[in-house]
């Protein structure tokens, strides 16, 4: 298993555009007035990876994953990228207490990596699969640091192989400026909204592929994935 993810994690992220690496993009490209704008597009980036459906596992299975997150940046003053593109491994196993699910994530990609984790609640109604979460991470670059928190609630449904599913999410991040000078020690911290609608297909017992997009006041993004729940 460990093989198969990690082969389908290197076929993302060589799927991926690589230029210049997020961190030296934001050096060569920092515009104060825009620092606000990127740290709304970083967190609603990481903030993609929150859920793939509004169902969970089983205690005591697993869920497992690699998932591409891509945000398009809102203002052209901070980055030559139309998009921010970022593979995330995703885990998650269930607790054996009040329903509850802890769910880990991380990244290391084009400059930029992000570590977190989080409380996961799954539950339903009727044949509506639900949803909640609460999540931390922390994020960064050579040129800045960043803390991201965000909650979300989702609902999906099961029709044959597929599970169409909705959700909402607060993206809340603060982010510092390091190394950078006379410009070091700037700060920025906002949070935003983000709507998503994708779909689950399980063509093979235990495995999925998924995609979806999300929108936002500023800005939209996308978000495709794979991964095994067992």
């Amino acid at each position: 298993m460990k093989k198969l993810l990690f082969s389908l994690f290197v076929v993302l992220v060589l799927s991926l555009p690589v230029r210049a690496d997020m961190g030296t993009d934001f050096q060569q490209h920092f515009n104060l007035g825009a620092l606000a704008d990127y740290n709304r597009d970083i967190s609603t980036m990481i903030g993609l990876a929150d859920f793939h459906t509004g169902s969970g596992v089983v205690f005591p299975g697993f869920d497992v994953g690699v998932s591409v997150s891509a945000v398009q940046t809102s203002s052209a003053d901070f980055s030559s990228k139309d998009y921010f593109y970022a593979p995330f491994i995703t885990a998650e196993t269930q607790l054996p207490v009040f329903g509850l699910g802890l769910a880990l994530r991380g990244t290391s990609y084009d400059g930029f990596k992000s570590l977190g984790g989080g409380l996961k609640w799954h539950g339903s109604l009727a044949l509506i699969n639900l949803s909640a979460s609460a999540f931390y991470d922390r994020y960064g670059t050579d040129y800045y640091d960043g803390n991201h928190y965000s909650v979300s609630a989702s609902a999906s449904v099961n029709i044959l192989m597929l599970t169409p599913y909705v959700g909402i999410g607060y993206d809340y991040s603060t982010l510092k400026v390091k190394d950078m000078g006379a410009a070091s020690g700037e700060k920025t911290d906002d949070g935003t909204v983000r709507y998503t609608a994708g779909v689950n297909f399980h063509p093979l017992p235990l495995f999925y592929v998924y995609g979806a997009y999300t929108y936002t006041k500023y800005s939209h993004g996308f978000q495709g994935g794979i991964g095994l729940n067992f």
